[in-house]
């Protein structure tokens, strides 16, 4: 009704004024609505998962089997179509759906509902909606809720894989769980990506590589991007991660093999950091023979000095720990420096920085 009149004056307006000018279309005001608009995003593995509804106000009336009565198609949200949209195909509670972006819709009843995804998106609310253009339907359970005035959309239960969409209003949770083919997804992307620009460089192999590897999915492939990393650009980085791959996958003389040509490629400040990550694997000695060498190779770089001084704080040499430490204060960085101080005060009061 609203923009009916609006039209109606204007074309009122026009014709007053002797104008031979008509409009085709109406004008609508951009003003507060009472159901406010709201979108939420959930990124599992690479795949975006977005709701984009209204949320009307229960306002302490009766919603369930009054409001929204029970066995009827109702829009699940306010004003126009609620959405969700997928960036990549997924599973909705053990069904298939491809990519896209739906109108979401429900039916409720009082110990059932049906969630409904709809390949038409853009109508207004529910009232023009058609069986035939269902992309899928689910049956879920609602279930207790504290009180919710304003109708909201929450990611629950979210996992590496997958997700639980839950819609909340008044005293009803209606959940439906969305799962992700993960490694499929990724490992097609990279497929994609890597015949672009990315391929020249030797970054883009070593994080396919890096990726493979962290997830366990695919070390073949792990393997042989790692070597076109190497091909392109051969790198500490990419050398001690095909050395993490080989052992990975048990080949232990060519992981070592590997391991000891990166730590010859690598500067004061990789070594150091190659020292700590051999702490943190509880390789106390290994670490300190690093750090020595560490010194030997690279005698004037700050890195070095604070590897002495974990070298000699482990045995129990504060004194020389500390001498250390404020020699590495002097050149390193300034964003640095704050640390490094409170490493002088640990040693001066002879508490081992190693732990």
């Amino acid at each position: 009704m609203h923009r009916f009149r609006l039209f109606v004056l204007l074309t009122g307006f026009l014709s007053a004024a002797s104008l031979c000018l008509c409009y085709a279309q109406t004008v609508m005001l951009d003003l507060p609505r009472p159901s406010q608009h709201a979108v939420v995003t959930q990124r599992i593995g690479i795949t975006d998962i977005t709701v984009n509804y209204h949320r009307p106000l229960a306002n302490g009336r009766q919603v369930w089997g009054k409001l929204v009565p029970y066995g009827q198609v109702w829009r699940a949200g306010a004003n126009e179509n609620t959405t969700v949209t997928f960036t990549d195909p997924v599973t909705i509670e053990g069904q298939p759906l491809d990519k896209g972006t739906y109108g979401l819709h429900m039916i409720p009843s009082e110990n059932q509902w049906t969630v409904i995804f709809s390949k038409m998106s853009t109508a207004w609310g529910s009232f023009t909606y058609k069986q035939d253009e269902d992309a899928l339907r689910v049956t879920v359970k609602p279930q207790t809720a504290e009180l919710h005035d304003a109708l909201t959309y929450d990611f629950d239960d979210v996992k590496p894989d997958s997700t639980v969409i839950t819609l909340r209003w008044e005293k009803v949770a209606v959940p439906f769980k969305v799962a992700v083919k993960v490694s499929d997804i990724v490992e097609a992307s990279l497929q994609r990506q890597i015949r672009g620009l990315n391929q020249y460089y030797w970054e883009g192999w070593d994080d396919a590589a890096g990726y493979f590897l962290a997830s366990k999915t695919n070390l073949d492939e792990a393997l042989k991007d790692e070597d076109k990393s190497i091909q392109t650009e051969e790198r500490y980085d990419n050398l001690m991660n095909k050395s993490l791959i080989l052992a990975e996958m048990g080949r232990k003389d060519d992981a070592a093999s590997f391991r000891n040509k990166a730590l010859d490629k690598a500067s004061a400040q990789q070594l150091y950091f190659y020292g700590r990550q051999l702490q943190g694997e509880k390789k106390q000695e290994e670490a300190f023979a690093l750090y020595r060498s560490n010194a030997k190779k690279f005698p004037a770089e700050w890195t070095s000095h604070v590897g002495l001084a974990r070298v000699y704080s482990g045995q129990g040499d504060f004194d020389n720990a500390v001498k250390e430490m404020q020699t590495a204060l002097i050149s390193a960085p300034d964003s640095n420096k704050s640390n490094l101080e409170n490493y002088v005060k640990r040693l001066q009061s002879k508490d081992d920085i190693n732990r």
